[in-house]
């Protein structure tokens, strides 16, 4: 059964009047409504919750460190004032930071939740070592022979290399080539990558030369090496997999034979 809403002396018209907020209870809406928005300005301005912790995650204690110091004009103000895009750019300057997500966690910590780059490749330019990520952002100056189970890329003395700016043209192609590598391996680590303009090159630690032509299909041609890697452990020459429809392995370009791939090469 329905509630009757009160009516008028015609017995037809609804009392609006008596259904509609009084004078006292509007005064009362504003004056809390104020109150919040004062006592907002004030904790914005005052040191009530203010930073004086910044917790990183996701990162090794290494990265962390670095991450703390770029944030450090953070410290003292308060989470309520603090601008986070500006903040994550400050993060994600740090060169082995990929990306960064900030929160505010109160009353005085501000959270960052790091993805760290992924290094795939020692860039090597005369004495001169660098470790190099998958999106081909250059992240740490190395001492020469550290990271040795990472293939190196030799770049020529015009390249310009400089620590948190990213590689260009043929540099990137050659770390494209092998930042795959590093969740699905092949058989053979790689020692060194060779690149031209339309030709990349990875020298195995077997001996094998396996040649990949250019970066289109590049999942592909690998998911090919993989497979018929295996099948030539013996050979000390090369695999040519530029056409992944038709792989061809041998010792020099007159002994070269054509290598039965499997049936699918989807990786």
């Amino acid at each position: 059964m329905g509630a009757s809403l009160p009516r008028g002396a015609a017995g037809d018209r609804l009392e609006l009047s008596r259904l509609a907020p009084s004078g006292r209870s509007l005064l009362t809406g504003i004056l809390i409504l104020l109150t919040g928005f004062g006592l907002y300005a004030i904790a914005r301005t005052t040191s009530a919750f203010a930073v004086d912790r910044v917790a990183v995650h996701g990162a090794s204690p290494e990265v962390a460190a670095d991450v703390r110091k770029a944030l450090a004009p953070a410290r003292g103000e308060s989470l309520l004032r603090l601008d986070l895009s500006d903040l994550d750019r400050r993060a994600e300057s740090v060169p082995m930071v990929a990306s960064a997500s900030l929160d505010r966690s109160f009353p005085h910590t501000l959270s960052i939740a790091v993805v760290p780059e992924v290094p795939v490749a020692v860039l090597r330019q005369g004495s001169s070592s660098w470790l190099v990520a998958a999106g081909g952002r250059v992240v740490a100056e190395l001492e020469r022979g550290v990271r040795p189970g990472l293939p190196r890329i030799w770049l020529t003395r015009t390249v310009d290399v400089r620590v948190g700016e990213s590689l260009q043209g043929i540099q990137r192609r050659a770390v494209a080539a092998v930042a795959p590598l590093v969740d699905a391996p092949l058989p053979s680590a790689v020692t060194s990558v060779e690149v031209g303009r339309d030709e990349l090159t990875l020298a195995l630690r077997s001996g094998i030369e396996l040649r990949l032509g250019d970066t289109t299909d590049l999942a592909v041609k690998l998911e090919v090496a993989r497979r018929v890697l295996p099948r030539i452990g013996g050979l000390h020459g090369y695999l040519d997999v530029s056409v992944p429809e038709r792989p061809v392995a041998g010792e020099t370009l007159n002994s070269q034979v054509e290598v039965e791939a499997a049936t699918s090469t989807a990786p």
